[in-house]
Parts: structure tokens; sequence; C-alpha cells
């Protein structure tokens, strides 16, 4: 019964990120995370918008909410874009 009922409330949470992350790329569909949909992940108390595999390896924002993550993933996708200063 435990192990339902935290399953039923993971899967809700996801829906719902889901819901959050389709308003966000409806209010700025020119941005990187409406073009690029990175992946969305819970770590504890932060979400994580993720490209790639890794953190190390990919480009990601961290954020208490699916907004706030993926308006971290567009700064740090934007910066990644530009040629390092030298």
């Amino acid at each position: 019964m435990y192990l339902s009922a935290k399953t039923n409330h993971n899967e809700q949470q996801e829906a719902a990120a889901m819901v959050e992350m389709k308003r966000y790329c409806e209010e700025h569909p020119r941005s990187p995370s409406a073009v690029r949909r990175p992946k969305l992940l819970r770590r504890g108390r932060s979400w994580v918008a993720l490209m790639g595999y890794t953190l190390q390896d990919g480009i990601a924002g961290i954020g208490k909410t699916v907004a706030s993550a993926l308006r971290s993933f567009d700064v740090q996708y934007l910066k990644s874009m530009k040629p390092p200063r030298g």
C-alpha cells in the first residue's frame, strides 16, 4: 500500500511538471527549453532540466520550481553557445 501511494504521488508530480514545462515553453516559444526540450528530473527539493547524460557532461539548469530550472537551463544553454573570451 505504501509503495503504491508513493508511486502515485511521484506520477502526479511528473504529470504536474510536464504541464508546467508545456506552459513555460508556450510562454517562451523561442527559448532553448522550448526548442531543445531538456529532460526534467526531481532531485531532492530541486528540479533539474538536463540536456545530456550527466550534469558534468551536459547542459543543466537547477531550480526550486520547474520554471526556474528551465530559466536556468536557458541561461546555461546560451552561455555554452558563446565563444570563450580570450
